[in-house]
């Protein structure tokens, strides 16, 4: 009888073993995949090409930049750069700016849109800040950036696309930071 349960405690430590190692290795292979089959650039730092480095048969397009804040949210946003020009088939980085006007912190969502419609299939945003809820601090200002990549096959009558973006104040998650704060500031003031 021992030995079957050490049988089984040895298979046990070779499957988390396995697993392990599978899991270790998931990075190297998301890299790769990224890198060589999709042509996603996965290093630090904005990555945009030039028409200068580029090649001179590319295909380029215009993509515009757009933002705002729905009216209950007392926060100023809009795009660093107006517009850009960019090869399809690369990526590139574009920043937004956000500073929360009010006294109190704030959460946040940003609902994108692409324009025209045909082209929001094409537009692969593959590091955005609409990705999760975004908190500011009163008086709190960031720069929130945005990565992507318009794919090679877009329509060809697509010459530009605007990404848009419209900031809305998410009421469960401030109401939900304004009674954690509270809480603790009671905590705090307690004997």
């Amino acid at each position: 009888m021992a030995g079957i349960r050490e049988l089984g405690v040895w298979k046990m430590i070779g499957v988390v073993l396995l697993a392990f190692g599978f899991t270790f290795s998931l990075v190297p292979l998301y890299r790769i995949a990224c890198e060589k089959v999709f042509g996603i650039r996965l290093e630090q730092g904005p990555v945009a090409a030039t028409r200068d480095q580029a090649d001179p048969h590319a295909r380029w397009v215009t993509v515009q930049f757009d933002g705002g804040v729905n009216s209950k949210l007392p926060w100023k946003f809009a795009p660093e750069q107006r517009s850009m020009q960019v090869q399809v088939g690369r990526q590139y980085q574009a920043l937004y700016f956000a500073r929360n006007a009010a006294d109190r912190a704030i959460v946040g969502s940003a609902v994108p849109s692409v324009a025209p419609a045909r082209a929001s299939g094409y537009f692969n945003k593959t590091e955005c800040f609409c990705f999760t809820a975004q908190t500011l601090a009163a008086g709190e200002s960031r720069d929130m950036p945005v990565r992507f990549i318009v794919d090679p096959s877009l329509p060809a009558g697509v010459k530009t696309i605007t990404l848009s973006y419209t900031f809305y104040k998410n009421e469960a998650m401030t109401a939900a930071l304004a009674s954690a704060h509270s809480q603790t500031g009671a905590v705090r003031a307690a004997p």
